[in-house]
């Protein structure tokens, strides 16, 4: 069984102030019911988690209902970081999960044949992550006004999602995490710490996270709606 948990319990301060970008529209629909309806239409997806907000509980059951998705939902609650949010979410799945991809919820153009590709490559190897080799020259300052030196760009990768794993190693892999009271930028983040090595998963599309209000014209060309 394949479960997908989509992470929409951030706060995106990057918006501005009073902002919830998973909510803006993008032509019929928000932004995190695009990012649902990529994996409700999944054929390798079996049952989707949510994590949100408390409060926001009645919106996302109201989604699924204006939006007639099919598969089984469930919501869980979100955390304080975004590791706690995943947590709480691998918490909820169906005993019978083995495979789950963690999505950004406003991650909206992710593709079928994206999210397929990293279930199959986590079922061989335990981790995945969907990812695109870096093609601009990058440059590395520790205070945001000086360069202090040019990276090799040949061994960079920019990772996104879904990050796809067996269910029972990104938990072990969570649990150290939280054992030692870190914190991790990404869920494959949790694997190195532990040692398990994660496949890349060319991702040859473009699959942008919505962050700041400059990235919407773009998103939404990508999704086909108007302005």
């Amino acid at each position: 069984m394949t479960s997908a948990l989509i992470v929409a319990a951030g706060s995106g301060t990057r918006m501005g102030p009073g902002v919830d970008k998973l909510f803006l529209e993008l032509g019929d629909r928000p932004v995190v019911a695009h990012t649902w309806a990529r994996f409700d239409s999944a054929a390798c997806v079996d049952e989707i988690i949510l994590v949100v907000r408390d409060g926001l509980q009645d919106a996302f059951h109201a989604l699924a209902e204006r939006h007639q998705f099919r598969k089984p939902f469930r919501l869980a609650a979100g955390g304080r970081e975004r590791q706690d949010s995943v947590w709480n979410g691998i918490e909820a799945l169906d005993p019978a999960a083995e495979i789950v991809a963690i999505q950004d919820g406003a991650r909206p153009c992710t593709n079928g044949p994206l999210i397929e590709a990293t279930c199959a490559a986590a079922r061989l190897s335990g981790a995945a992550v969907a990812a695109q080799a870096a093609v601009d020259t990058i440059k590395e300052s520790a205070d945001g006004r000086w360069v202090d030196r040019t990276l090799d760009r040949s061994r960079l990768w920019a990772v996104q999602t879904p990050q796809t794993f067996r269910v029972e190693l990104i938990r072990r892999a969570l649990r150290e995490v939280r054992a030692r009271g870190l914190t991790v930028t990404d869920d494959t983040a949790a694997c190195e710490l532990i040692g398990h090595r994660v496949a890349l998963v060319p991702s040859p599309l473009p699959n942008p996270k919505v962050t700041r209000p400059e990235d919407l014209p773009f998103i939404r060309f990508l999704l086909g709606t108007a302005a």
